[in-house]
């Protein structure tokens, strides 16, 4: 594509002769349009073939993603997102639809998820990939750059998918170098049919996790092969070739003691080296800045961070929300900086339920405004905004006619322009403490936390189903001698109170699931400012 081969051409002149990687080189690679990425970006998540699908239909013409309609790209960037997650670009696999057809409990979800659901629709899942190319259904390789740059001259980022456990039994790979998958035998396919598969004449493994059935629409790699990292390297480097970002499912599959644990004798010993830090490492050295976002799982983010990930889902604070408590929430806000700020926090994604059908009433936006004022990423999911309640199976190419929640979707447009403010993507992050009185502890349900940077922020969240009633300290000496106006835009409420309160203890009362995204603003002096 010739943005990046010019793109690509800077890099080289920019280079250091020792190697290393400096502001320059970043720059040179990075898309005309496109600023310095910030600290903890928004990100919205578009299953692209049934998004392209809902707007063919209202422009009566068949979409790609070479010919979406500006105004699509300027709301989007209009809601303020850093970079969009286009899910599901490569090329679909034929024998991954067949596979989902013929599966009676895929059928069942269709039909729940989509009534008038027929066989065309089915057009097999993201994570089933026939090759790393972009799907001539969707625009090919042409159409994602006319979106990448639409998307650059607008500021924002593009972000896509990497599968680094498996591929669709009929990818390339499968019968050109065979020896790149976990290997099975005839007796292994009679016996468990379900598990392995046939492939051009040799028995290979379903691709898996340790602790659910084999994926029947899938094959599994040999992430403890050579071979197979150096083809990764390549697969990467070419993703990183047309967007800024990857985010790599089940990332900790190929961790060695995870693939260790769920392959055995079947590969062998584990390498001397992990798999993340070789893929991550060769790919910046010909894209540095590109970024790595892992979903991640089993309480494995930390390690993964350490080994290369610039984000990692953040499952359990999603889990807290979800069901637990406000102290669980906030022992789980705790945790160390360096390990908040790489965490990618959502109340929806693809694998989980939509947040209005999995929340219950008034829940969703208390902890959708948790989960999008805290450091690190924050991910939308694309009809979140709407209010939409059916979650689509991802082998499913067009979406179920939904109402929009007028009334949810009018709060998220508050929200997100509350969110807009710049010091929620390179400002500063911090717990606050909160207290109460003898005999009522209905403080310990509030949870708060502050921003400081061109603002400053205070927000309070009341994380249960009862009044909660407490002070909360903000955390800047420097408020004391002044009054100060608090302003929440998300509930157009503004009220004043003297900086020694706001140091001491802001008096806070919240009614069930509800809080307070405060902006503070100096107030105009006046008499005694205590």
């Amino acid at each position: 594509m010739s943005n990046n081969t010019q793109g690509q051409g800077r890099f080289q002149r920019a280079m250091r002769g020792d190697g290393t990687v400096t502001d320059e080189m970043v720059a040179a690679v990075r898309p005309p349009g496109l600023s310095p990425p910030v600290a903890h970006p928004f990100i919205y998540e578009i299953n692209t073939w049934a998004w392209l699908e809902s707007i063919s239909v209202e422009e009566n013409a068949q979409i790609d993603l070479g010919s979406v309609p500006k105004r699509h790209w300027d709301e989007i960037a209009a809601l303020g997102f850093d970079s969009v997650w286009l899910m599901g670009v490569w090329r679909r696999s034929p024998a991954g639809i067949r596979i989902a057809l013929e599966n009676p409990a895929l059928r069942s979800d269709f039909q729940a998820a989509l009534p008038d659901w027929r066989a065309e629709d089915v057009v097999g899942s993201p994570y089933c990939v026939r090759d790393y190319v972009v799907d001539d259904r969707l625009g090919g390789p042409a159409g994602l750059s006319a979106a990448r740059e639409e998307l650059a001259v607008r500021g924002v980022r593009l972000i896509l998918d990497f599968v680094p456990n498996h591929v669709a039994p009929d990818h390339p790979w499968t019968t050109g170098t065979p020896e790149l998958f976990v290997q099975g035998t005839a007796a292994d396919r009679d016996l468990d049919p379900a598990s392995f598969v046939e492939v051009g004449g040799r028995v290979l493994a379903n691709g898996r996790d340790p602790y659910f059935p084999a994926w029947p629409d899938v094959v599994q790699l040999n992430a403890f092969d050579p071979a197979l990292r150096a083809a990764a390297v390549e697969t990467v480097r070419s993703i990183a070739d047309q967007c800024d970002g990857v985010r790599c499912d089940m990332a900790m599959l190929v961790m060695n003691d995870i693939f260790a644990r769920t392959w055995g004798s079947r590969v062998g010993p584990a390498p001397g080296s992990e798999y993340w830090p070789v893929v991550i490492s060769a790919v910046r050295e010909s894209h540095p800045g590109f970024a790595f976002i892992a979903e991640a799982y089993w309480d494995l983010e930390w390690s993964l961070m350490q080994q290369g990930f610039d984000y990692c889902y953040d499952k359990r604070l999603y889990d807290r929300l979800l069901g637990g408590s406000a102290d669980e929430v906030r022992l789980h806000l705790l945790a160390e900086p360096a390990y908040q700020n790489a965490l990618v926090r959502f109340v929806e994604n693809h694998d989980e339920p939509r947040a209005a059908s999995a929340f219950t009433a008034g829940r969703q936006e208390a902890a959708a405004v948790t989960a999008l004022t805290q450091t690190g990423a924050r991910l939308i999911h694309h009809g979140q905004l709407l209010g939409w309640r059916v979650r689509l199976p991802v082998f499913l190419g067009r979406f179920p006619a939904e109402p929009a929640d007028d009334q949810l979707a009018a709060f998220y447009r508050r929200l997100l322009a509350a969110v807009a403010d710049p010091t929620f993507r390179d400002g500063r992050w911090q717990l606050c403490e909160r207290s109460g009185w003898p005999g009522d502890n209905s403080f310990e349900n509030l949870v708060a936390w502050s921003w400081d940077g061109a603002t400053r922020w205070l927000i309070v969240v009341n994380l249960s189903d009862a009044p909660a009633t407490g002070h909360v300290r903000a955390p800047w000496p420097d408020l004391r001698g002044h009054r100060w106006q608090l302003t929440d835009p998300t509930r157009e409420i503004s009220f004043d109170r003297a900086g020694n309160d706001l140091s001491d203890g802001l008096f806070v009362r919240l009614e069930a699931w509800q809080w307070h995204l405060l902006r503070l603003d100096r107030s105009p002096e006046r008499g005694n400012n205590d």
